[in-house]
């Protein structure tokens, strides 16, 4: 049996708790799924899932098993990463942000590949936090995190800000402004990604939105474009978001005075090595050209240096 495999799909179907979702995001069908699940309760004697038609939910032998099952895949990780560094091959993981845009993403790979075409980049879509792990446990070289965060024992490459704008119903009274006041934008729900996304930059965007005049009644979460778009277009909620490609229906416009700027950079542990610093400085022309972002502090005081924790 290929344990690790079959641990892989025991935490897909662990997290999701659903067959289905868990096989979309393993890119497999469905019935291998259950039979990969089916295979190790069978050697391990012991059922780790309660289905039924309607749910699914873990036993208590399952919820045992879950930490262990993460450890142990972080591990099987880190072991072929060490065993590719000794065998010569030259593969870079970088993480970076879940909502970096499709067209940012394809710069980036295209100009790794153009600079670097012997190495293997593997990009990992994740949270800040999520990130911050793999930096810790060296799952991940390098990753591209949304600050404000904890980065005590990292160093960072050139702190980058990107202005955030309103997107707002066609129909909205603002409509006509060329720049929009937070404060006008009073009485609105607001739609903002996830928290566990990025905590800190969560939290800071609600507190300056709040400094500005804009107390929204209710603050959505959405981690997907197109959720977010139909929050707005039913009329009630705004997003505060960088430039999206013009979606039929809504409206974006600057916030006067750019007062929320979310910073971004990459982050590394020890000695990042040749392709993690070519990535660095791949990352942050793309950050920079694709998405808009500006130099957020003076370069000489974030690049190649640790990190002493938050960076205001």
């Amino acid at each position: 049996m290929n344990l690790v495999g079959h641990l892989e799909c025991f935490v897909a179907v662990a997290e999701e708790l659903h067959f289905g979702r868990a096989a979309e995001r393993l890119g497999m069908a469905q019935p291998p799924l259950s039979q990969r699940i089916q295979r190790l309760e069978r050697e391990l004697g012991t059922r780790l899932f309660d289905r039924s038609s309607r749910r699914v939910t873990l036993t208590a032998p399952g919820l045992l098993l879950l930490d262990e099952a993460r450890d142990l895949l972080v591990r099987a990780e880190r072991i072929q990463t060490v065993a590719e560094r000794a065998g010569g091959l030259d593969v870079l993981r970088a993480g970076i942000p879940e909502d970096l845009g499709g067209p940012v993403v394809a710069a980036l790979i295209a100009a790794v590949r153009e600079a670097r075409p012997e190495l293997t980049l593997e990009l990992h879509p994740a949270s800040t936090t999520d990130q911050l792990r793999g930096l810790a446990d060296g799952t991940l070289a390098v990753g591209v995190l949304r600050h404000p965060c904890e980065t005590r024992g990292l160093s960072l490459g050139p702190m980058l800000g990107q202005p955030l704008g309103v997107l707002l119903p066609g129909g909205s009274p603002l409509a006509d402004a060329p720049e929009v006041h937070l404060a006008d934008l009073a009485g609105h729900d607001l739609v903002l990604f996830p928290r566990e996304q990025s905590p800190g930059a969560h939290d800071e965007i609600l507190a300056a939105c709040r400094r500005h005049g804009f107390d929204p009644p209710s603050v959505h979460e959405s981690p997907h474009p197109q959720f977010t778009l139909g929050l707005v277009l039913a009329g009630t909620a705004v997003a505060l978001l960088p430039r999206p490609v013009e979606q039929e229906g809504a409206l974006w416009r600057p916030l006067l005075g750019s007062p929320l700027t979310p910073r971004t950079s990459c982050a590394w542990r020890g000695d990042p090595g040749p392709a993690a610093e070519e990535f660095v400085r791949i990352a942050t022309g793309v950050l920079r050209t694709e998405a808009a972002m500006v130099p957020a502090v003076p370069a000489h005081r974030v690049v190649m240096r640790p990190a002493s924790g938050f960076l205001a």
